[in-house]
């Protein structure tokens, strides 16, 4: 997980997605995700983590429900949230912490 700390401890804010291939949601945030980090360039990173292949992070930060998405900024998480959500309401919030 040193890895792990190294994406999370940088100055920009860093929007993980934590998803699955088998759940649909997940899936379907594929092309949000994609449209968001085209519109915030440099200004944040947008890194997807599949859970079915990175177990023991997922299980360390409790990862339950598809997709989560979680900000990270300086190494400390900002914010937390279940569920699918659409590409502006994402940017609003990564805009927050640029």
């Amino acid at each position: 997980m040193s890895k792990f700390g190294d994406l999370i401890d940088v100055a920009v804010p860093v929007l993980f997605d934590f998803f699955s291939e088998w759940d649909d949601a997940s899936n379907a945030m594929h092309d949000v995700l994609r449209d968001v980090a085209a519109a915030l360039g440099d200004k944040a990173k947008v890194i997807k983590i599949d859970v079915d292949k990175n177990q023991a992070l997922s299980e360390a930060l409790r990862i339950k429900d598809f997709p989560t998405l979680i900000i990270y900024k300086s190494g400390d998480m900002k914010w937390r949230q279940s569920g699918a959500l659409d590409a502006n309401t994402i940017i609003g919030l990564l805009e927050q912490y640029t």
